[in-house]
């Protein structure tokens, strides 16, 4: 009886955070099928009338060129800084030097730098490479900024990956980079998706640094159209609720799509810890 109810518990509690996760999507799917006129705080909970995706269509019209934007800036940023991290983390793991020990703690503590700190002098490097307001500009500066958290999280599970394969495989012949393809890259598949998510789901949502990098509407991501539409002399909350909807699809495809390589990397993360 007492496992029962400890059971029952445990359910419940599982369901009442589904449901505290999942209402705000709810309402606002409600408020991207309903006209303006008609979405009220007294009104956000009551289905709308007819469904209606007019809503979601007219935000789409206002916001595709800045979704295939944020595909564009995301996708590279994601892999580019992805794989500098397994390199990082492969040579503090494995490659110990002089000084490593002291680099990869210059590394971790690039993680806890605000962003707004950084922006100012962000824009000037980005100017004198002459990246500035560029897309190219702004994922060289996610790339840059996701080094430190890629390079601890591949060093931790790379340090937990026994000495003796890298030995063996320096007698066999194999060289740096053979070493880190032949052995610790099959071996990197849970890790890759767990960095591969994190950092395609910062980079998808982050918008201060967009803002700030980019500046042009026309080459601004998704989340910079979406706060956009609250610039508007009455704020559409209908197509921003839409908007939002259709900015989080691909973050959820991502998750539907690698969750169970996403938590073997974390359980595995956690044990090597």
């Amino acid at each position: 009886m007492q496992h029962l109810l400890t059971r029952s518990l445990k359910y419940a509690v599982l369901i009442a955070f589904t449901v505290y996760y999942i209402v705000p999507f709810y309402v606002m799917f409600l408020t991207g099928l309903k006209p303006l006129e008609n979405i009220s705080s007294f009104e956000m909970w009551q289905l709308p009338s007819s469904l209606d995706w007019g809503g979601f269509r007219e935000a789409w019209s206002h916001m595709d060129s800045n979704f295939w934007n944020s595909v564009r800036i995301t996708i590279p940023g994601a892999i580019v800084s992805t794989f500098l991290g397994s390199i990082n983390g492969y040579i503090f793991a494995k490659w110990g030097f002089r000084g490593s020990n002291a680099i990869l703690f210059l590394f971790v503590f690039g993680m806890f730098l605000p962003g707004q700190g950084i922006l100012i002098p962000l824009v000037w490097v980005l100017q004198f490479f002459g990246l500035y307001g560029k897309i190219a500009g702004l994922i060289t500066a996610y790339c840059i900024f996701g080094i430190p958290i890629t390079s601890l999280l591949f060093y931790r599970y790379y340090a937990s990956v026994p000495d003796e394969l890298v030995d063996a495989s320096k007698i066999d012949g194999c060289d740096f980079f053979g070493i880190y393809r032949r052995i610790l890259l099959p071996l990197s598949g849970p890790t890759f998706a767990v960095v591969g998510v994190w950092q395609f789901t910062r980079i998808w949502n982050e918008y201060l640094m967009a803002l700030v990098v980019l500046g042009n509407p026309a080459r601004a991501p998704v989340t910079v159209a979406i706060k956009n539409f609250s610039s508007m002399g009455v704020i559409p909350w209908n197509l921003q609720m839409a908007a939002a909807l259709i900015a989080s699809v691909p973050t959820i495809a991502v998750y539907l799509l690698l969750g169970k390589l996403f938590m073997r990397g974390l359980l595995e993360g956690s044990l090597s810890g």
